[in-house]
């Protein structure tokens, strides 16, 4: 078998939930993509939350929220997978309007026990922090290629609302982290 490969992978496609296969360039799996690149930064501040802070509980509060990010962050990559017409090959973890509704009152809940912001802030405020600065981010670019995504094929009805809402949540989440576990804003 040697010099004969078996994966498709190798040949530029990859395959959706339906097992239609696609360009890893198919504006889906751009899609699929960041979000896994977003989960992964949510582990990573995850690790470090657990690492620089054991035992404290407003880590731990937060560590438990980027974890049920993460897990509805991987049914809207299923969801982000399949096309309209896939039939049953759909997410079992869609997006709903009840996830993004908990978003809005997480970001609310957040903010009320932060200082108003007046200004500006530079990304940092420490190690978790600025993973949460660069998660917020990769959420900004992921949901610029759903917009993209939208304008020629519907990528599920809650998706670009659930993903506005977490890079609010996200800046808010870095900005506790900041005032919490770091050395809060840094004016611009």
């Amino acid at each position: 078998m040697a010099g004969r490969s078996i994966h498709g992978g190798d040949k530029g496609q990859t395959q959706l939930a339906s097992g239609q296969r696609v360009g890893k360039d198919d504006p889906r799996i751009e899609c699929v993509g960041a979000i896994d690149e977003l989960s992964s930064f949510l582990g990573l501040a995850r690790a470090a939350l657990g690492a620089q802070h054991p035992g404290d509980e407003k880590a731990a509060g937060m560590a438990s929220s980027l974890r049920r990010i993460q897990r509805e962050l991987y049914g809207l990559g299923a969801e982000l997978a399949r096309r309209d017409d896939d039939g049953d090959a759909g997410s079992k973890f869609p997006i709903t309007a009840e996830h993004v509704v908990m978003l809005e009152l997480e970001v609310a809940e957040i903010d009320a026990r932060l200082p108003v912001l007046h200004a500006f802030i530079l990304p940092g405020g420490g190690m978790v922090a600025s993973y949460l600065h660069v998660a917020r981010a990769v959420c900004r670019r992921a949901e610029r290629k759903v917009v993209r995504l939208a304008a020629s094929e519907a990528p599920g009805p809650h998706v670009l609302s659930y993903l506005n809402r977490l890079s609010l949540v996200l800046f808010s989440m870095a900005r506790q982290a900041a005032h919490v576990l770091g050395q809060g804003d840094e004016l611009a």
